[in-house]
């Protein structure tokens, strides 16, 4: 397998752009009449987008068989983690002031504070375990099944931003959409029926 460190670089760098953008307009005040709103919503569509790309992974190396792009998986993931933290702590920041107290009767008023947590929650035990000594401490097979969660997390968060959004929801369903065929291409290739072998052109005398 050939080495992939100049394409985990050129990610790396690329990941970090939109938050150089983003932290270039709250800068130049370029985030319209109400920054926390602006803050939180691009940070939370991050998340998102790179959920779904790490979600993408496999059955891209599946289907066009360019297995190398699976060293991408954990990067991509770290940075939907990344994000999300970022999405989070605007929230307790700058919307809750660090009142912590203050949380809960936040969450019973607006619900959909509690689907965006659980999806953040769901993260914590995939970013902790991304290592590879985590790997080998957990076993591939009991690592693999740890981290199909990450569909949970993708659900939450597709279901978090379509409760969030008011009026025009085509972002939240296309992403639900996105979602909905990775996790259904994962269950087809988990549960189909293996193909039976085919017979010899030529059969053994």
């Amino acid at each position: 397998m050939k080495d992939t460190r100049f394409a985990r670089l050129v990610l790396f760098i690329n990941a970090l752009v939109p938050l150089v953008l983003l932290l270039w307009d709250v800068w130049h005040k370029r985030v319209g009449a109400n920054p926390l709103e602006f803050v939180t919503r691009t940070t939370g569509m991050l998340t998102l987008v790179f959920l779904v790309l790490s979600l993408a992974v496999t059955p891209l190396r599946k289907v066009t068989g360019a297995h190398r792009i699976v060293k991408l998986r954990r990067m991509l993931g770290l940075f939907a983690f990344f994000y999300g933290s970022l999405h989070l702590m605007t929230y307790v920041a700058f919307d809750r002031f660090f009142n912590l107290k203050s949380v809960p009767a936040d969450v019973l008023k607006r619900p959909f504070i509690a689907i965006g947590m659980t999806a953040f929650v769901l993260m914590i035990p995939l970013a902790v375990t991304s290592t590879t000594k985590m790997v080998k401490r957990l076993g591939g097979k009991n690592w693999g099944r740890l981290h199909r969660i990450v569909y949970l997390a993708g659900i939450a968060g597709v279901l978090h931003y379509w409760m969030l959004v008011k009026s025009d929801t085509r972002l939240p369903l296309t992403f639900a959409f996105i979602v909905a065929v990775l996790l259904g291409y994962r269950l087809l290739i988990r549960f189909a029926p293996a193909p039976p072998p085919r017979a010899p052109l030529f059969p053994q005398k």
